[in-house]
């Protein structure tokens, strides 16, 4: 059983029945500009869980920056019940350079726990530790496909934790599949604080793509009309009942370099031995195919034109039964 609590983030503090923005201080710029986490704290009166819905983990990842714009756009956080704490922008560093990393090269997302007096990295998720994380109840942490592999829209939660598969559940993605926990991750942090997240990815770095967004939007509001925090939306931004459940994953590889010609869409169901794609030297005078080894589902495509040899070009799964 939730109960009211009030939320304090950088030292101040959002009692139930109280919407603020926050700030968590973490570094200055080599010019003295003080770059800060802005964090959108929703508390209402009516208990209820906490639920933690961030973007921008890396910083050239702007499909979930801008589903957590449009939430905040909408008012869609303005709940009845529980709080929510939105950060739109986790990586302020890598977002103002375009990049996935932080100016010292390192993942933030592979920095958890993180340290007090650490690299950026280390410090930004030590911050983000001990000001937001201990407070949460749930996590959905919004993600994109890096490196021009565009993911078709899809939710990825944790191996033997229930309740991170009941989220899944709830979320309802068009494709849905467990996945083994990396040191270092924010996922890995939550689940070491026993507190269940989902991570949602969509779309490529650096371009957005509508239908992942509307895709996001949905299934953070199903998990917040789950739990009473807010009603579920009519007409609702997608039109889809059923999630895709991959059992068995599989990378298919460049079998050579050259241009890559995918001959199919994301998302697309595909039969053992159906060609995916080409790729060809630039004469024309060399050609192979990519065929699909199983049945299964593509969820993610590389959209890279050029391709060296052994590259992962399309990522087929096959579905549960």
């Amino acid at each position: 059983m939730h109960k009211n609590k009030t939320i304090t983030i950088g030292g101040e503090s959002v009692k139930p029945g109280e919407n603020k923005l926050l700030k968590i201080p973490i570094d200055r710029l080599p010019t003295g500009t003080l770059i800060d986490i802005p964090a959108y704290v929703f508390n209402a009166k009516k208990p209820g869980p906490t639920l933690l819905v961030q973007a921008g983990l890396h910083g050239d990842e702007i499909n979930g920056i801008e589903i957590v714009r449009r939430m905040l756009a909408e008012k869609r956080f303005h709940i009845s019940a529980g709080a929510i704490i939105a950060v739109p922008v986790l990586n302020i560093f890598g977002f103002i350079h375009f990049s996935r990393d932080v100016p010292d090269g390192k993942d933030v997302n592979r920095s958890f726990p993180g340290t007090k007096s650490g690299s950026m990295a280390g410090r930004i998720a030590y911050h983000y530790m001990t000001s937001i994380l201990n407070q949460i109840d749930y996590g959905i942490d919004l993600h994109t496909g890096g490196s021009q592999r565009h993911n078709f829209p899809q939710v990825r939660y944790t191996e033997k934790d229930e309740e991170s598969a009941k989220l899944a559940e709830i979320f309802n993605a068009p494709v849905s599949f467990s996945s083994k926990l990396i040191k270092g991750s924010f996922r890995n942090a939550a689940f070491l604080m026993k507190k269940p997240t989902i991570v949602y990815e969509a779309g490529e770095s650096m371009r957005l793509d509508d239908y992942s967004i509307l895709e996001g939007m949905h299934g953070i509001l199903n998990i917040m009309s789950h739990f009473g925090m807010a009603q579920p939306i009519d007409p609702p931004y997608v039109q889809r009942s059923k999630t895709a459940h991959i059992d068995s994953r599989k990378w298919l590889r460049a079998p050579t370099a050259g241009m890559f010609i995918p001959k199919i869409s994301n998302g697309s169901e595909v039969h053992k031995g159906q060609i995916l794609g080409i790729v060809s030297d630039t004469y024309a005078k060399h050609t192979k195919t990519i065929k699909a080894p199983f049945d299964g589902l593509v969820f993610c495509i590389n959209h890279q034109a050029v391709v060296n040899q052994g590259e992962a070009l399309f990522h087929l799964g096959t579905k549960k039964s």
